[in-house]
């Protein structure tokens, strides 16, 4: 028994519970965001919510749902006259609503509207709206209606706009789906304005395949034109390729030669500092050639000293090995700068004939070589010069000391012993001759022989020439050295000159063949 007593205890608690859930569920009611919960019954104005929930209390308030959706309403009129009593139905539609922002226009809009199904309130709104809409057609010519359907819309949208807010609504959108009528206005008024729509087209046809046709020839003679402009085209992009690709070509060659008259260059300047170092290692060696003429002059002053007594002998071979020694060095000095001057010219020719159009480029840094060249040596043979003028100076006062003391036998062998220097220097054309062509006219004969002759007369004509120069009688002087001169006086033949056996064989002289030998 006990336990069934809590069974129902336990039934009817679940029981109770169930009845406070459901009227709790009763009493909470919500609202949707597009309807207004109002609650009535508690007071003279009822409370309206919109979006949110409420408490309701049963048997005492009573709940109304209120839809704020749009409503569609399509508006179709019957025959109606316009301002020129042409009778036309208009299609239509609108789009109406509840004005929501306003609780009061709400409240307009419940008192007429919420007792009534939706169908009840299209209705009613449609009524409206059609109204207004055959007043609107009444004030309109049935052109104006279809060429401006936006105005006829609005004047529509305007008069019913007053109305509709009077009952809480708004007009969203009103717009004419379609004009028509019954007695064939339309057509009619469109049968002008088709065949004037025909009449076009055919004129715009004709006029079209004729402008076809221009078209066409244009465009074929446009097509010439074009070709004729493609051909000309092309010529000029080939003849452009060709200047440029001669262009690049240039650039090319233009390049290479810069590259190789600055390989050129380079090389002269080179060529140039070793020159320079040659010129600076010449002169040292002429400074030491000069240093050692100093200590051999000194030498050969202390040698004079010494031997000044010396037998003549003595003295005659004492002279002649200055003069040699001067002579050598004489040689040597002019064939040092010989060589010099001889590689500078070919450097410079070389120079001049491979640098070309770089010459401008070249003359600053040639310049510059030059100038330090020309400079080092100016400066070195300034240092010579002086060294040379001062060992020239003491080397005159031994000569003139020297000279004091030569008799008549030394100065003849000074001159014995220059005549083959002599006999050389006349015969020295001769052997830069190739070939020599020799016509004897006076029936004597000739060849290499008669050749030799001829130097040899040239060599014995020179005690004359000498007289006539120096005024110094040669053969006076060969009959006052002592012994010489009485072997001459008793001799009948004229003087001939004792070297003259050793010139008949003139060096290097050019070989003379018999085939070009003509005798007359």
């Amino acid at each position: 028994m006990a336990e069934n007593g809590i069974l129902l205890g336990i039934l009817a608690i679940f029981f109770v519970l169930f009845l406070i859930t459901l009227v709790v569920t009763k009493m909470y009611q919500k609202g949707g965001p597009n309807e207004i919960l109002v609650i009535s019954g508690r007071s003279d104005q009822p409370r309206l919510v919109k979006g949110s929930g409420t408490v309701v209390v049963p048997w005492l308030e009573r709940v109304d749902r209120f839809s704020l959706e749009t409503m569609t309403i399509e508006i179709l009129t019957p025959e109606v006259y316009s301002s020129h009593g042409v009778p036309v139905i208009i299609d239509a539609v609108a789009q109406v609503k509840v004005m929501s922002d306003d609780m009061n226009t709400i409240r307009l809009a419940l008192e007429r509207f919420l007792s009534k199904n939706p169908n009840e309130i299209r209705e009613i709104i449609k009524q409206t709206l059609e109204g207004h809409t055959r007043a609107i057609i009444g004030q309109m010519s049935v052109e104006d209606i279809i060429t401006a359907r936006d105005e006829f819309a609005q004047k529509v949208t305007e008069v019913s706009t007053r109305d509709l807010a009077n009952m809480g609504l708004s007009i969203d959108s009103f717009s004419i789906k379609d004009i028509k009528d019954n007695q064939g206005y339309l057509a009619a008024l469109g049968k002008p304005r088709t065949a004037e729509v025909k009449r076009d087209a055919a004129i715009a046809e004709a006029m079209a395949a004729r402008d076809a046709q221009k078209a066409a020839a244009a465009a074929g003679q446009e097509a010439e034109i074009a070709k004729i402009d493609a051909k000309t085209q092309v010529a000029d992009k080939e003849r452009e390729f060709r200047i440029k690709q001669a262009g690049y070509n240039k650039e090319a060659m233009t390049s290479e030669a810069e590259a190789d008259l600055s390989y050129e260059l380079q090389k002269n300047i080179s060529a140039q500092e070793v020159k320079k170092q040659e010129v600076m290692i010449q002169v040292v060696e002429k400074q030491q050639l000069i240093e050692v003429e100093r200590r051999e002059a000194e030498r050969r002053e202390v040698e004079l000293v010494a031997t000044v007594k010396k037998p003549a002998e003595a003295e005659q071979y004492r002279i002649q090995t200055l003069a040699e020694a001067e002579q050598y060095k004489l040689k040597t000095t002019a064939a040092g700068e010989a060589e010099a001057n001889r590689l500078n010219g070919f450097a410079t020719a070389d120079v001049k004939q491979k640098a070309g159009e770089a010459e401008a480029a070249a003359e600053k840094a040639r310049g510059l070589a030059n100038a330090e060249v020309d400079r080092a040596v100016g400066l070195a043979n300034a240092e010579v010069i002086r060294a040379k003028g001062l060992a020239e100076a003491e080397a005159m006062n031994k000569k003139a000391a020297a000279w004091g003391s030569y008799n008549q036998a030394a100065i003849m062998q000074m001159l014995i012993d220059r005549m083959p220097e002599i006999a050389s220097a006349i015969s020295a054309p001769l052997a830069k001759t190739d070939k020599i062509v020799m016509i004897n006219s006076d029936g004597a004969g000739g060849g290499a022989s008669k050749l030799t002759k001829d130097v040899t007369n040239c060599v014995a004509q020179l005690p004359a020439v000498l007289e006539a120069l120096t005024g110094v009688d040669v053969a006076e002087l060969v009959k006052q050295v002592p012994g010489l001169g009485e072997k001459l006086s008793k001799a009948s033949t004229p003087l001939r000159m004792p070297s003259a056996p050793a010139m008949t064989a003139p060096p290097a002289a050019p070989s003379i063949s018999s085939p070009h030998m003509l005798n007359k």
